[in-house]
């Protein structure tokens, strides 16, 4: 057995935490080059420790020497800054978990595709933005990207990638997040904890609150639209509020593919990480003790994030990077209180509506669009209170 040379970006987040747990328990599998993370110290220091990481990089270069100081005696190497993120992204690893929240995890997601190895891909952000660009990459290098999302990577492991022309219909299964129930009028008066309560899964507040909302699963239409190389139209979700099933694949001749399993992202991360083989988790589903799985239509007109990000979708171009980087800036405001729930959605339709540039071609390009589209968010956010 070859040991796979490992670097996690985003080491202190859920999903790096849930990382870091699999890679204690099968050591043996596995050389961790680097672990990172975007301000926080001392939960670093200890991922470092735990996996025996040769290196160690915060992106905040003013926290470089207090890295320093956290790691003194371990022998990991610390370094600091956005670039030395990237690189560390960039080192040639086999496998690599990509969990830097946002667009923020863009640059150092197209490193480890240059490289050549395997991206784990945590960040639908990433692929949201730049689908075009990051699959074209890993095409030219000959990395393989792996979806880590617990939705994606059911449909990963249900896909018959080899005849993709039998599949008739990917359906995404949302839980309903904590609002499944609740009016327009109870949504409009919703509080920022109210939102991030998620009924089944632990998350961080940014997506719990998308998954409040569904745009979740509309930003989930759109990474599975590049990862899949579907037709929009063959793209379905379907509210299933258990959480058990994660997504299924019905095809031509009738026959329905689900994958089903436990609300722990341990599931899917131990898929991405031994892939193709498979490794333990104490993960267990106990269908016995769930007893009934319901599953029923979305409500449109009490979600229309769904409807509104299908729609980037199908115009295509520097769309789907508007509305991800829109709704970035008006969860956080959200979150901040300074906006309520309802006008989530509102921001970000009223600037797809005003903003229409050139469809971006590279990196470059989608970062441009992304600036301007925060910068004119931003604008409505403060425009809701004059």
């Amino acid at each position: 057995m070859s040991v796979r040379r490992i670097v996690i970006l985003g080491a202190t987040g859920s999903v790096g935490q849930s990382t870091l747990d699999l890679i204690e328990r099968h050591a043996e599998r596995f050389d961790v080059l680097a672990v990172t993370a975007g301000r926080d110290v001392a939960g670093l220091a200890v991922a470092a420790r735990r996996v025996r990481a040769r290196r160690a990089v915060i992106a905040d270069a003013d926290k470089l020497s207090a890295l320093r100081e956290a790691l003194a005696g371990t022998g990991i190497e610390a370094a600091a800054g956005e670039d030395a993120v990237v690189e560390a992204a960039g080192a040639g690893a086999d496998w690599t978990m990509a969990a830097i929240v946002g667009t923020a995890g863009l640059r150092p997601a197209m490193a480890a595709i240059r490289a050549g190895g395997a991206l784990a891909l945590a960040n639908k952000e990433a692929l949201v933005s730049a689908g075009s660009v990051m699959m074209r990459a890993a095409e030219d290098h000959g990395a393989q990207i792996l979806p880590v999302d617990s939705e994606h990577n059911a449909i990963f492991q249900c896909l018959d990638r080899d005849d993709i022309a039998a599949v008739e219909r990917i359906i995404l299964t949302a839980s309903g997040g904590p609002f499944l129930r609740k009016s327009r009028e109870e949504m409009r008066e919703a509080t920022p904890k109210q939102a991030v309560a998620h009924p089944n899964w632990s998350m961080g507040a940014k997506i719990s609150v998308d998954s409040a909302t569904l745009m979740n699963k509309g930003l989930e239409l759109i990474e599975a639209f590049h990862l899949f190389g579907v037709e929009e139209e063959t793209l379905d979700v379907m509210v299933h509020p258990e959480s058990i099933v994660h997504s299924m694949v019905q095809y031509r001749d009738g026959s329905v593919l689900a994958q089903l399993g436990p609300a722990d992202m341990r599931v899917p991360i131990a898929h991405a990480l031994a892939w193709p083989d498979r490794i333990h988790t104490p993960a267990r589903l106990d269908l016995i003790a769930v007893g009934t799985l319901h599953f029923e239509q979305p409500d449109l007109t009490r979600f229309p994030a769904l409807l509104l990000a299908r729609d980037a979708l199908r115009s295509g171009g520097a769309k789907p990077a508007i509305l991800n980087a829109a709704n970035e800036v008006a969860v956080a405001s959200f979150l901040d209180k300074r906006i309520g729930f309802l006008d989530i959605v509102d921001v970000a339709r009223e600037l797809l509506e005003k903003y229409d540039p050139p469809a971006p071609y590279d990196l470059d390009a989608i970062f441009e669009v992304d600036r301007e589209a925060r910068r004119r968010a931003t604008e409505i956010v403060e425009g809701l209170f004059v």
